[in-house]
């Protein structure tokens, strides 16, 4: 790969990878609930999540999804009923490492694991990312070269800038670590977080295909 193709490609990357979605709300929710370094086993799901959706894309399932309404209809249900959950629970919680002072553990916490697949199921549910993939890939890849390694620079190029990316905003929310001591600024940032992660939900149920 050719490396304008791939200055050009990073930018479209970098472009998408930073506006702000439900894997960044994820991330910023975590962040504050559990802490800033266990927010990396999320960051690393979501991550892992990317690379699968990049093998699907790349055997296909982008173009059946284009032409089969049916599978895309329960994909896109599926993805909207998953965020749909992750806003229910993340307006009822009234955790916030935070508010409860340095080192101590929220008082219902999540193993790594579950913050782990939180990111995974979140990224592998989102049929927008498979369609997005199927655009994306075709404009930088060199159909007369061999197509695996350009495949793991573009997938890994894009894993690599989500994961700095998830934990530079892990990071900025814990910069507001003051404003969380609040018991009362922690559930009102629950359910903000809550109600975005619904509307995300909704959003997704409105997709269509083209």
């Amino acid at each position: 790969m050719e490396l304008s193709h791939w200055l050009a490609y990073a930018g479209v990357a970098l472009i998408s990878i930073l506006s702000p979605g439900p894997a960044i709300l994820l991330a910023v929710s975590n962040s504050v609930g559990y802490g800033w370094r266990r927010t990396a086993w999320s960051s690393l799901g979501n991550v892992i999540g990317i690379l699968v959706i990049s093998g699907v894309t790349m055997g296909g399932l982008g173009a059946l999804l284009q032409s089969s309404e049916l599978l895309f209809s329960v994909l896109k249900t599926l993805g909207a009923g998953y965020l749909i959950y992750l806003g229910i629970r993340q307006a009822r919680s009234k955790n916030s490492v935070f508010a409860q002072g340095e080192g101590k553990a929220p008082a219902v916490s999540r193993s790594n694991r579950q913050l782990f697949l939180d990111g995974l199921t979140l990224a592998i549910s989102n049929p927008k990312a498979i369609l997005f993939f199927t655009a994306l890939f075709p404009q930088f890849l060199d159909h007369h070269a061999a197509l695996a390694p350009q495949f793991a620079i573009l997938t890994g190029t894009f894993m690599v800038f989500s994961f700095c990316s998830l934990m530079a905003y892990a990071a900025a929310a814990r910069g507001t670590r003051g404003w969380f001591r609040s018991q009362r600024n922690v559930v009102a940032f629950n359910r903000s977080c809550g109600g975005l992660f619904i509307a995300l939900g909704a959003g997704l149920l409105t997709l269509r295909r083209n």
